[in-house]
């Protein structure tokens, strides 16, 4: 099953919110299709990392054995499906990644650190930002303003 991660925020005085390089750590948790299971705790899932699935059947980007029925569930990453997030000043929800996932399918975001963003005015990068907090702020010193995303949030949709 396809399912790609959409976000929404507020962008001030910043043109493009990106998750950088391969190893960029997506935070998820799931639920097992077979029972209905939550995780409590918090998996991530890299385009990096590459595990073999049980029975020579190939490999994915992350497997979990489900606790309550004992399945074994596994996700990709889309290769070419990470994508900036824009500022349009329009606050829609945009695709920033899709994954593929069989026997699970994600529920909850937790952005974290690793993401990288670029001012508007002056094209200053900044590296590193944290949105543990599902916001951030700082100041372009070349434009002398202020920067910032705010009011992150986030959902899952099936796509075809």
């Amino acid at each position: 099953m396809k399912l790609s991660l959409q976000i929404s925020c507020d962008l001030e005085n910043i043109a493009a919110l990106s998750p950088v390089g391969e190893d960029f750590r997506w935070y998820l948790k799931f639920k097992c299709q077979s029972c209905g299971d939550k995780s409590e705790k918090w998996q991530y899932i890299t385009q990096e990392e590459s595990v073999p699935l049980k029975g020579g059947r190939g490999s994915a980007n992350l497997i979990i054995k489900c606790k309550l029925c004992g399945r074994e569930n596994s996700a990709d990453i889309f290769p070419d499906s990470v994508k900036p997030y824009t500022g349009d000043g329009d606050r829609k929800m945009k695709t920033i990644v899709s994954f593929d996932c069989r026997g699970m399918e994600p529920v909850d975001f937790s952005p974290r650190n690793g993401w990288q963003c670029e001012a508007v005015e002056t094209g200053t990068k900044f590296d590193d930002v944290d949105l543990s907090e599902k916001e951030w702020v700082d100041y372009d010193e070349k434009a002398k303003e202020t920067v910032g995303i705010y009011e992150l949030t986030h959902q899952f949709v099936r796509q075809k």
